[in-house]
């Protein structure tokens, strides 16, 4: 079945950003993309109104509240209540608008620390979730039950996608609440021409999942045209490469002498690994990743232009919401 009628929320994170690229592929298609200005999606009837003006066949629901280590530390509790608002919201939206399918965005993070590797879309609720960003963990993981539910009760037609680490161009480098990757390219890219050590939280030795944005958009859209289960579905790169490798490269990409790169071990690491099983949506898709090395290459040529020539389209606002 194709969905004519497209609405994406959270369309100036880094997904969104490709969606709007991706989505210039899709000419049949009229796609509407959300921005946290347009509608504030945590309020149950602005979200209700706004799916309501614009009656979509299908949303992409992207929208949330994330970012590194140093958020999760202080935001655990806005974390939990801001991204499961906006999912029940866009829920009940599509619910009571009688949409004809919704796709909700999960995170392989959610999984539990201690479960088997690879990481299985059946071990999602098998342990607690890893302290450092539990609050939004919850909240992701929380969107899987919520999925059976509505579909049981009102036959309303939703999936789950899981990805991994997602990152590229448009992406947020805010240091105080950026994920690791973007907040490394920033720190290397703004020192690059000094000789001051570069510090990197951790060890370096924990291992990484990271997908292009692109890579990601593609297959959002390839589900929502194909895949109608009702059990969420993990769909990154199993490409994974060590916290200190990664540093390493966007040193060499930037022509930085590696040996300034200093790891500070008294600073928090996360899980070690968490490598996820994706081939369920392999033997569906038979998907084709862009490597890491050269979505790396492209996410920091894109860095460089805007940091030098169009400074203002850098992302570097706080995501965190105080609420009372």
């Amino acid at each position: 079945m194709i969905y004519k009628k497209i609405l994406v929320t959270g369309s100036s994170g880094v997904l969104g950003s490709a969606l709007k690229e991706t989505a210039k592929n899709h000419s049949g298609r009229n796609f509407t993309f959300l921005e946290a200005q347009d509608c504030d999606l945590t309020d149950t009837n602005k979200t209700l109104n706004i799916v309501k003006s614009i009656k979509p066949d299908a949303i992409l629901h992207l929208a949330a509240v994330s970012g590194g280590i140093g958020l999760g530390m202080k935001h655990q509790a806005s974390l939990l209540r801001d991204n499961m608002l906006m999912a029940i919201n866009i829920l009940e939206a599509a619910r009571k608008c009688k949409i004809r399918k919704t796709v909700m965005a999960l995170s392989s993070g959610m999984y539990p620390p201690n479960a088997p590797l690879p990481l299985n879309e059946a071990s999602i609720h098998e342990g607690y979730p890893h302290e450092s960003f539990y609050g939004y963990f919850f909240a992701k993981r929380m969107v899987d039950p919520a999925i059976r539910a509505y579909r049981e009760e009102y036959g309303i037609n939703i999936i789950g996608l899981i990805p991994n680490g997602i990152f590229g161009e448009n992406d947020n480098y805010n240091f105080d609440d950026a994920p690791m990757l973007p907040s490394l390219i920033r720190r290397f890219y703004e020192n690059r021409e000094n000789d001051s050590e570069i510090v990197v939280w951790g060890d370096g030795t924990p291992l990484r999942e990271y997908t292009y944005s692109k890579d990601i958009a593609k297959i959002y859209m390839w589900a929502l045209d194909n895949y109608d289960d009702d059990q969420c579905l993990n769909v990154g790169s199993i490409e994974e490469n060590s916290i200190c490798e990664i540093a390493i490269m966007i040193a060499d990409i930037l022509s930085i002498d590696k040996k300034r790169i200093i790891f500070d071990a008294t600073k928090p690491k996360g899980v070690f690994r968490k490598s996820t099983d994706n081939s369920r949506f392999l033997a569906l898709s038979d998907f084709k990743y862009t490597s890491f090395r050269k979505a790396l290459e492209k996410t920091i040529k894109w860095f460089i232009d805007s940091y030098e020539n169009h400074h203002e389209t850098i992302r570097l606002y706080s995501k965190s919401k105080e609420k009372p």
